[in-house]
């Protein structure tokens, strides 16, 4: 069980506070064009506000790889903290990050003022958390909050190193959502525990599988991944997504599964295609029947209500992966039949980043899951059973 310190358990009155925000958003011609990221800040960002800390606000944007790029400056995430804020959100302006103007303003700080730095990855040392840029942010603050699950799985110099040079790291309320549900959902779950993975390679999810298949009661296979089963089983699978080096171990994992007890679910039916595109011509096959030439895209009809089916009678949910191509509509129907499954359950319903994440609000039903993560990656290695360097690194209760 993770127990972390968070912004909760400290007094941050008259204090400097260094927050570490993920302020990643996607900009055009200098314009934030999702700016979910810094909603999801605020409500911590709030918090340290009221209790009246001096909030120094971090994060980084893109992949500058350690030189200052113009168009990845912070300064229109600043402009629009402070509309969102209702206050002045004040922006150092230094290629240094911790440079003249980021001293200057922060000696400056009043309780309840904010301050944002420039992007950490600025500097180069900030992805190889080198000693001196984890000093130098350190040295502007009392206390570290990091509150960016997205990079919590890398040890870089504003999420990991600084911490080793403060006295008080906590974590901010969208890191202690990721970990109530996604650390300890998983490892101590209500029961029946359902697991729901799909996406294209069985290559990127073995660690997830391996470490799933010793937790839940039933795990359930679906996407591109699920034709390395089919081909392993002895299925024909004409020319869909395959690794043939992983038909072995698909074989393991069934076999493991049964040992284990727990019901492995694979499709039972598929929707393919003549061509990867929507207006491509499509038939509904049994699985492991697919002719040459054709290719899956979907889960078939059948198997998206068996799959809506298990998740009725799950307490627990975790879902990473979709089912099909669901950019393209034709081939949306399985995912979208497991996300309305999802929403119209009481089980507790956790989506584990990246494309199930863009599914379920692309398809509308993001407001009705319990937890949608905000990491891909970070998501992934917590559902591995994996340690995550930004989440260890912060003081425990």
């Amino acid at each position: 069980m993770l127990n972390k310190k968070s912004v909760d358990d400290i007094n941050v009155k008259g204090l400097k506070v260094l927050v570490r925000c993920d302020f990643n958003v996607p900009m055009v011609d200098g314009k934030i064009t999702d700016e979910n990221r810094l909603v999801a800040a605020l409500p911590t960002i709030k918090k340290l506000i009221a209790d009246g800390g001096k909030v120094i606000l971090c994060s980084h944007m893109g992949k500058p790889k350690g030189e200052p790029k113009p168009e990845l400056s912070l300064a229109p995430v600043a402009a629009r903290l402070s509309e969102l804020l209702g206050q002045e959100v004040k922006f150092a302006a230094d290629a240094t990050v911790v440079g003249e103007n980021a001293k200057a303003a922060v000696a400056a700080m009043n309780d309840g003022d904010v301050v944002l730095l420039e992007n950490t990855r600025y500097r180069k040392e900030e992805t190889k958390n080198g000693e001196e840029f984890s000093k130098e942010l350190a040295s502007l603050c009392d206390v570290f909050v990091n509150d960016a699950f997205g990079t919590a799985h890398r040890a870089h110099c504003s999420n990991v190193g600084v911490t080793e040079y403060v006295d008080t790291a906590a974590v901010g309320y969208l890191m202690q959502k990721e970990i109530d549900f996604l650390g300890n959902a998983v490892n101590n779950p209500e029961r029946p525990f359902v697991a729901i993975l799909g996406g294209s390679k069985v290559s990127s999810k073995i660690s997830v599988i391996e470490n799933l298949l010793e937790k839940v009661d039933t795990l359930i296979i679906g996407g591109g991944m699920a034709y390395t089963f089919a081909k392993a089983l002895g299925g024909s699978v004409g020319n869909s997504l395959l690794e043939e080096d992983y038909c072995e171990y698909a074989l393991n994992m069934l076999k493991k599964a049964e040992e284990k007890g727990v019901k492995l679910l694979l499709p039972i039916d598929n929707v393919i295609a003549d061509d990867f595109s929507n207006d491509a011509n499509t038939q509904i096959v049994g699985t492991g029947a697919i002719p040459d030439g054709w290719e899956g895209l979907d889960i078939g009809p059948k198997t998206a209500a068996l799959y809506a089916e298990t998740v009725k009678t799950a307490k627990t949910v975790v879902w990473n992966g979709p089912m099909g191509c669901f950019e393209m509509p034709n081939f949306a129907a399985g995912t979208e039949a497991v996300a309305k499954a999802l929403a119209e359950t009481d089980a507790v319903t956790i989506i584990g980043g990246g494309d199930s994440a863009a599914a379920v609000n692309q398809l509308g039903y993001g407001d009705k899951m319990t937890h949608i993560s905000t990491g891909g990656g970070a998501s992934l290695e917590f559902l591995e059973g994996k340690e995550l360097p930004g989440v260890a690194a912060a003081n425990d209760k």
